[in-house]
């Protein structure tokens, strides 16, 4: 497996799997859409300080993890920072690797009110709309509540 990271095979194989199951679902190789979200989540014992850290809004010590996946949850993008860093960190970083995997396709990422301005102007540097989903007041402190697509199409060939 080290070699394969080394040369990038993981990554190849990842990117045609990732291809055939969208294929096979009856959409494009490449979405023209990504969801962007971040997750706190503690770490280890035995995880080195150095690459821990506190994230201050949900009072969780240990490292935040971000994805960008596709309508079908294939994974387009994965950055892992310290739970100290803030969600536009993590949000630039999966922009520029949903748009260097789907390349001009790619137009649109929902995110959600933890992303400021600087992923959205972050965004139309690349070309790709940053749209915020609020919440609405009856789904606050619930947890993962799916929303309302909020206009983007849900046709077989596109997403």
């Amino acid at each position: 497996m080290k070699l394969w990271r080394q040369d990038g095979l993981d990554q190849r194989i990842q990117e045609l799997l990732r291809c055939q199951v969208r294929e096979k679902a009856r959409r494009l190789e490449d979405p023209s859409l990504v969801v962007i979200d971040t997750q706190s989540v503690r770490a280890a014992a035995g995880v080195p300080k150095t690459t821990t850290g506190l994230d201050a809004n949900k009072r969780t010590p240990g490292r935040k993890r971000g994805l960008a996946v596709d309508v079908l949850g294939m994974i387009i993008g994965v950055v892992v920072l310290v739970a100290s860093a803030h969600d536009h960190a993590a949000g630039t970083a999966l922009l520029d690797q949903a748009a260097e995997r789907c390349g001009m396709r790619l137009e649109k990422a929902l995110v959600d009110q933890g992303f400021k301005d600087e992923v959205i102007i972050h965004g139309a540097l690349l070309d790709i709309t940053v749209e915020v989903v609020r919440r609405t007041p009856d789904d606050q402190g619930k947890g993962f509540v799916p929303q309302p697509s909020g206009g983007w199409s849900s046709r077989p060939t596109a997403g």
